[in-house]
């Protein structure tokens, strides 16, 4: 196994590389690793998942509501089903939570209906409309005016940052070289389609264009501009893990027509969010926050679940979005040129992933990658990160055996010695203390790092060393 971040690359031509490590690029990466083939994922920056797979909703999705026959409603349906399965073999947490899509006036009441039957028509046939006495039942701390809600108690809650490195890691030890600083200036298309990186040539006979907010830049290298990608910028709010009683479910409001609004839910690290935003921009680096966006989702929030504004906020975030001109996925395929783009992939594509994987390798098929000869990788077992599950400081077993588990140095968010220092022992270790956050959650609590971030900082100088 392979994961690089300097020097020259392979001089010889990989049969597929995918370009892109997020938690699509490192989902076909996997299905790739199924193969006896030679594969590359390159990724621009220093970490998988550092772009728009860290900073989304992390909701894992029914499907519910999209567009009834699209190519994104099949590959949620099956995404869901798949990601379910594996995140329990993996050891992702996940926490069904179901979720009310809340209706606050007349219009929105008269919605719902049609939601319920486009959820039937996506083959969903759950969610049902309550009415506003069973909501304020099952949920006492919502704002006053609810009119109903539809039930959707298949939705559930996941980790965004474990699914993405679980993939990547199950990725590269079943074989896959996994290169990072690695950026794709540009392709001269052939066979082999020759990449220029920021690391030197690339050669590699079928190409993946899974780069996420830059993938029509790469559709045009290779001479196609099926679409645009218009950054779509969601900022949201978190809230400190105090205020986690105040909410049971994922709190949805009805769509409009940027996206699905703004939303309560917990998280599967004990927090709460709010949010996001959707502000169309021409930036595709503007992953600021901005006080307007804020006080826009304090309003949002006012109205949806009032005692959470009097609750503290541990962060602030913003993530973008690859919105498009489409209503769907933009996966294209060229048998000819033995390339597949995957562009357009909105908030579901976290819970579509492994079927958006498994669709590309078909398509891939289609211009004459050999398939045959798959067999399972060596299944992973990853690190909890999730509240609602065991954890190292708080198992005696575990401490007794290596009391490293029971010197906690993030304390905040309880963590240890040992889950840093297994995390840099790991088969893709952090490359800054942001990458360690995302494996252990340290410096992510309340303090944001204010107490242990001297502490952090020495532990990962000192591995550095």
């Amino acid at each position: 196994m392979s994961v690089t971040t300097r020097g020259a690359l392979p001089v010889a031509a990989y049969d597929v590389t995918v370009v892109g490590a997020g938690v699509v690029g490192a989902a076909i990466a996997r299905e790739l690793a199924r193969l006896p083939l030679r594969v590359a994922l390159v990724e621009a920056s220093d970490d998988v998942g550092a772009g728009t797979s860290k900073a989304n909703t992390a909701i894992l999705h029914t499907g519910f509501d999209a567009v009834p026959g699209s190519l994104e409603a099949r590959l949620v349906r099956d995404g869901q089903r798949l990601l379910t399965a594996y995140a329990a073999e993996s050891g992702i947490p996940v926490e069904p939570l179901g979720a009310l899509l809340v209706a606050w006036d007349a219009e929105q009441w008269a919605a719902l209906p049609d939601l319920a039957d486009k959820a039937v028509r996506n083959g969903y046939r759950a969610a049902r409309i309550i009415p506003a006495e069973e909501v304020r039942a099952r949920e006492p701390r919502l704002g006053p005016g609810v009119r109903g809600a539809l039930d959707v108690p298949g939705e559930s809650v996941i980790c965004p940052w474990t699914t993405t490195l679980a993939y990547a890691t199950q990725a590269v030890r079943a074989g896959v070289d996994l290169h990072l600083d690695c950026r794709v200036r540009s392709i001269a298309p052939g066979d082999p389609h020759i990449l220029a990186t920021t690391r030197g040539p690339l050669r590699t006979r079928h190409l993946v264009n899974a780069a996420g907010l830059y993938a029509d830049g790469i559709d045009r290298l290779l001479g196609h501009a099926d679409f645009t990608v218009t950054p779509r910028r969601g900022q949201l709010i978190v809230f400190d893990e105090l205020a986690r009683d105040l909410v049971r479910h994922i709190l949805l409001p009805v769509p409009g027509a940027l996206g699905k609004g703004v939303l309560v839910s917990p998280t599967v690290y004990g927090n709460v969010l709010l949010g996001p935003t959707a502000e169309d921009l021409d930036d595709k680096t503007a992953t600021g926050s901005t006080a307007e966006g804020l006080a826009l989702l304090r309003e949002k929030g006012r109205r949806i679940l009032p005692a959470l504004l009097e609750e503290e906020v541990t962060a602030v975030y913003a993530g973008l979005r690859t919105a498009t001109e489409h209503d769907d996925y933009a996966i294209r395929a060229h048998p000819a040129q033995r390339y597949v783009t995957v562009g357009g992939i909105r908030s579901t594509g976290l819970t579509a992933s492994m079927a958006i994987a498994a669709h590309v390798v078909e398509l891939l098929a289609d211009g004459g990658l050999p398939v045959t000869g798959a067999r399972e990788p060596a299944p992973v077992r990853m690190p909890n990160l999730g509240e609602a599950f065991p954890r190292p400081y708080r198992d005696a077993r575990m401490i007794e055996v290596d009391p490293e588990y029971g010197r906690i140095v993030c304390h905040c968010e309880r963590v240890t010695r040992g889950e840093i220092r297994d995390a840099f022992a790991s088969t893709i270790p952090p490359a800054s203390p942001d990458g360690l956050r995302r494996r252990t959650r340290a410096r992510g609590g309340r303090c944001q790092g204010f107490h242990c971030g001297a502490a952090v900082r020495a532990l990962f100088e000192e591995v550095r060393r």
